[in-house]
């Protein structure tokens, strides 16, 4: 059976291009660093992002810590928002692997502002633990795309008081199509940036951490220390190539497919999407009728072929490459049946 799958875009399933360079991948071992397929996708990376080196790594969230231990020292303490992925979504690994505190910013739209990150800096006081890194995300987690203007603030204020900055870039492409720049006028305000190729960029995996050669080079020696060396990995480099000559120009097609969702939604009594936050995939719905059960109606949508995550009243439908218009009316439709009957 077929399933229409609005839960994220982690779940599209790799393209028959991406499985034929699978197969003729040519490989090497990447941890003595001569896998040529690795080599070309780390390059390809960098250049697109505007930095000097990448490195492949299995997750954004490894990419995301390992830029963090490289960054830091022991006791640091980090600037990052309270609903970034970093705080939600990686188990606390800054804590654990780092040895770093969260200074958290928690603005009602998520973002960070040039206020927020002077507020925190720490002084010399022998109190403090030493302001190690900011942290910033584009595109939010909430649908949302921080603007040049913002970013350059940000870097600006950070490169002042002598502060790195780290950008979560998960969805960086998602960010620079709703801009409608290239990646690297976004990049250019972090000294650091992850961004995934498992996500509306259909992948079956992996990560890039962009940075300084310097930097990566330290970053090597965190990803085997985390058990992220891998050996033959141009089979899933492959794909990666793929994702970015490719892939990153149809990224337009699931932010109007986004809209669609949001609008269609917009139609449905209890059921409202604000249209302005819709900005790359994903549509944030909120449901506000009497007696609604999100269980039950997860289940019902289950049973139509359409696969949703359990967010009580508040939904996250995700468009993905996997994911066309007509898909969309039948998802309307269904959501239609369930509330009228």
């Amino acid at each position: 059976m077929r399933y229409i799958d609005l839960r994220s875009d982690t779940v599209t399933h790799p393209t028959e291009e991406m499985r034929k360079a699978m197969y003729e991948a040519e490989v090497g071992d990447d941890v003595y660093g001569d896998d040529p397929t690795v080599n070309r996708l780390e390059e390809l990376a960098a250049q697109m992002v505007g930095k000097e080196a990448a490195l492949f790594v299995p997750s954004g969230t490894m990419g995301n810590q390992i830029a963090i231990m490289v960054h830091t020292k022991l006791g640091d303490e980090i600037i990052v928002g309270a609903n970034s992925h970093i705080v939600q979504h990686e188990v606390g690994a800054a804590a654990r692997l780092s040895g770093v505190s969260y200074s958290v910013v928690d603005n009602p739209d998520d973002k960070i502002y040039k206020e927020d990150v002077i507020k925190r800096i720490r002084d010399e006081d022998i109190h403090n633990p030493t302001t190690g890194l900011l942290c910033l995300e584009n595109a939010l987690g909430n649908g949302t795309v921080v603007t040049l203007e913002e970013m350059e603030e940000l870097y600006r204020v950070a490169k002042e008081y002598g502060i790195p900055v780290h950008l979560d870039g998960a969805r960086l492409f998602n960010a620079a199509t709703y801009l409608r720049v290239e990646a690297k006028e976004i990049a250019q305000y972090a000294d650091s940036v992850t961004f995934c190729i498992s996500k509306g960029l259909c992948s079956p995996v992996g990560s890039l951490l962009c940075g300084s050669k310097e930097f990566i080079k330290k970053a090597g020696k965190m990803r085997k220390l985390l058990g992220g060396g891998m050996r033959q990995a141009g089979v899933l480099a492959a794909c990666g190539i793929i994702s970015l000559e490719k892939m990153v120009n149809r990224l337009e097609e699931d932010h109007q497919n986004a809209k669609y969702l949001a609008q269609n939604l917009n139609e449905i009594e209890g059921f409202s999407v604000d249209l302005d936050k819709v900005q790359i995939n994903m549509v944030f719905c909120e449901i506000s009728i009497k007696d609604f059960n999100s269980k039950e109606f997860v289940e019902y949508l289950l049973e139509k072929g359409i696969k949703v995550n359990d967010g009580g009243s508040i939904f996250r439908f995700v468009t993905n490459k996997d994911v066309n218009k007509k898909d969309i009316d039948f998802v309307i439709d269904c959501i239609r049946e369930y509330i009228y009957i």
